[in-house]
């Protein structure tokens, strides 16, 4: 590419999910109605965490602090692209766009560690029941809640420094409906060989080392569940296994599928479906999965609307 045909880049254009104007108001009400949920059922359930007194486990500890993410980078990324659906003008400054990325990136490694501490906290109180209270104090609970967020600060850093260090882009628009890393780096002028080693090997490591402490975590806890001589025991807790293990299976699903690859150019409309899974319904669907088919979140949720209905 020649030097006439890179710029500097003062701003961005996201092209967004579509560009049929038949479409906009549809998708423009759909994801309202999923950012309405996540709003609601990732505060709602910090909020109940909080004043219900029952739910100040390690359990409830690690899911306040998802829904906290969950809220996060969903309102990162939602409202600009709600607003760039009706928008003419979809830009975004070029700080604002590294802004996003960072914040973003942040928030998913956070997750991606977050959903590995959970597992692990549900094979101790299963599989160790007696112990729980010991391995799992309020100490060790905060170490590893702040290594989670310590990790996504640490990696979404790495990737940033390199970013900004890209001189050029033959192009300032960005196929996609937020500042992704892998779109913006398909518009560089400059070598960005470093860059994209440095996102597959991250990426990869991160996920190759949750995902065996999910794997494990949850074979042991079957194992543990197949002893059981109840059988509604068993059912109960394969039925919450399995719901577990499908928002896991999603979410690490489309993760993998977009940074654990070699880079293939511009994200294609493949990549901004599998994105959307994780960016919006993923933070959507965690607090109903996790939590609400739970007895005590059921309990504790009646409780406080009993009281406040009397008082």
């Amino acid at each position: 590419m020649g030097k006439e045909n890179c710029t500097t880049v003062a701003e961005f254009i996201l092209l967004g999910l579509s560009d049929v104007p038949e479409l906009r108001v549809c998708l423009f009400l759909l994801f309202l109605l999923i950012y309405g949920v996540t709003l609601l059922a990732n505060l709602g359930m910090i909020a109940l965490i909080q004043v219900s007194s029952r739910l100040h486990t390690p359990m409830y500890f690690f899911l306040s602090h998802l829904s906290f993410v969950d809220f996060c980078y969903s309102s990162i990324i939602v409202p600009k692209m709600l607003a760039n659906i009706f928008n003419k003008d979809k830009a975004i400054s070029f700080l604002g766009c590294m802004v996003q990325f960072y914040l973003f990136c942040t928030c998913v490694v956070t997750e991606v560690f977050l959903l590995a501490v959970m597992a692990y906290d549900r094979f101790v109180a299963i599989c160790n029941p007696l112990l729980y209270t010991v391995t799992m104090s309020w100490k060790v609970c905060v170490e590893l809640a702040s290594c989670c967020y310590f990790c996504g600060t640490v990696c979404s850093l790495m990737h940033l420094c390199l970013a900004l260090r890209i001189p050029f882009y033959r192009s300032n628009v960005i196929n996609h409906f937020f500042c992704d890393l892998p779109p913006v780096l398909s518009l560089a002028c400059s070598d960005i060989t470093v860059n994209e080693t440095l996102l597959f090997l991250v990426a990869t490591l991160n996920e190759s080392v949750t995902i065996m402490i999910i794997l494990t975590s949850y074979l042991l806890i079957l194992t543990t569940i197949l002893k059981m001589g109840s059988a509604e025991g068993r059912h109960k807790a394969f039925s919450t296994c399995a719901s577990h293990l499908t928002a896991i299976t999603v979410f690490h699903g489309t993760v993998l599928s977009t940074y654990c690859r070699p880079s293939s150019g511009n994200s294609g409309d493949a990549d901004k479906v599998a994105t959307v899974f994780y960016t919006v319904v993923i933070p959507m669907l965690n607090p109903v999965i996790y939590s609400l088919r739970n007895k005590d979140v059921k309990e504790a949720l009646r409780k406080v609307m009993g009281s406040k209905i009397h008082s």
